[in-house]
Formats: structure tokens, C-alpha cells, sequence
């Protein structure tokens, strides 16, 4: 009887287990038109503003997207593999590093002279002091959150570690386009990033099995909305 129920046991459990769908779309960005809304063009020509070089949002592409709520079960371990954000010509690389909750991350220093890499941020606060090559230092980043990262030397120096805490997360490529796969079927939250305009989240339902699209814009003054 044992035997005859383990391989209805077993299909109901591959039919479970393929129960995820794909999240696909892409990401946009929509500034404010102040030219248009303050008539400020020839403002622009003044030998104050002329070198004040305005956002092209139409060249945004580096949202981060992710489904912004806990997983139904707790994620694996990060595997061993260590992050990493290079220091080199006084600038961090990457700009913004998305991790899962538990990562390290490796900040070698490929510039010539020190740099010190330290953070205030609620959800990882820490000081790695003035290095240079040879020497790597690592941080173990173990609460969600934002953490901004600076340079005490260098006023320029600032990079983003977005700690999160569900494993289902995607940089958008050069065209702004993503695909999150295998997203268990279910509703979620689905939130688009990036650090310089406000964020914009979604209700999506995944079905379980094909993708469903969202696309997603962000904006300023209502224009893109949450």
C-alpha cells in the first residue's frame, strides 16, 4: 500500500515544485521638464548654470528589481562566492551592488594610494581603516537594508550595497529590460530601484507556470507613482 502511494506522492511533489512563472518587462525613467514648467532654458546660458549639467533620465538603465517581501521559505546560504567593489581612479565599482542577506563583499584597492572604506548606515555601520594593495578587506553584510558606502579622503567616493532579504532581485541590462525567473506562483510585491528617484512598487500575480509582464516607470511629481 506504502509503495503504491510513493509514486503519487512523488508527482504530486514535482507538480509543486514546478508551480513558478517568470516576471519579465522593462524599467523606465521620466524626469520633470523644467524647461518646459519654469520657462529656465536661456537661464542655462548664464556663466553660473552653464557647466550645471542636467539628468538625462532617458539614459537611466541600472534600476535594481525585486520582489520586496520575505520568501515563503528561508533562502540558502549565499554561496561562498564573495562579492566584489573595486576602488580604482578614486571611484567604487559598482556603483550599486544588490546581495541577498549573509554576503560578503570584498573591497580591494587598485588605486596607488590609501582609501578608507566605511559605512554609518543602520543596517551595516563599520570602519576597514586606510589599506592599499596587497591587502583585501571583506564585510559580511547580515540585516536587509540600504548601506551607503564612503571614502573618509575622497568627497566623491560613495557606492550602495542593497542587502535584501528574498534571493529573487535582477540589475535591469543597458536597455532597461528584466526577467526574474522562477518565482514561486502566488502573489507578490514587486518593487523597482534606483538611487536617485523615487522607487515604484506593483502588485503582481505569477502564474505558475508561463511569465506575466510588468513594466514600470519611475518619476518625480506623480509621475510615476507606487
Amino acid at each position: 500500500m506504502l509503495r503504491d502511494c510513493l509514486p503519487l506522492a512523488a508527482f504530486l511533489l514535482a507538480q509543486w515544485a514546478v508551480q513558478a512563472g517568470n516576471i519579465t518587462g522593462t524599467v523606465t525613467a521620466r524626469g520633470i521638464e523644467a524647461d518646459a514648467a519654469g520657462g529656465d532654458a536661456d537661464k542655462y546660458a548664464s556663466r553660473k548654470l552653464k557647466f550645471a549639467e542636467r539628468v538625462d533620465y532617458s539614459q537611466i538603465h541600472d534600476f535594481i528589481v525585486y520582489i520586496d517581501q520575505p520568501p515563503r521559505e528561508k533562502p540558502a546560504p549565499p554561496k561562498e562566492e564573495v562579492q566584489v567593489v573595486t576602488q580604482k581612479d578614486a571611484t567604487f565599482k559598482p556603483h550599486v551592488l544588490p546581495v541577498l542577506v549573509g554576503t560578503t563583499v570584498a573591497w580591494p584597492n587598485d588605486d596607488d594610494i590609501l582609501h578608507n572604506v566605511f559605512s554609518i548606515s543602520a543596517a551595516k555601520e563599520f570602519d576597514l581603516d586606510l589599506y592599499k594593495k596587497p591587502v583585501v578587506k571583506r564585510v559580511t553584510f547580515d540585516k536587509p537594508g540600504r548601506v551607503d558606502v564612503f571614502c573618509s579622503i575622497h568627497k566623491d567616493m560613495h557606492c550602495i550595497i542593497q542587502v535584501l532579504e528574498n534571493p529573487q532581485f535582477v540589475t535591469t541590462d543597458s536597455r532597461g529590460r528584466y526577467t526574474l525567473t522562477n518565482v514561486p506562483a502566488g502573489s507578490w510585491r514587486l518593487k523597482a530601484w534606483h538611487d536617485r528617484m523615487p522607487s515604484v512598487t506593483r502588485e503582481v500575480t505569477v502564474p505558475a507556470s508561463g511569465e506575466v509582464k510588468v513594466d514600470l516607470t519611475l518619476g518625480f511629481g506623480g509621475q510615476g507613482g507606487k
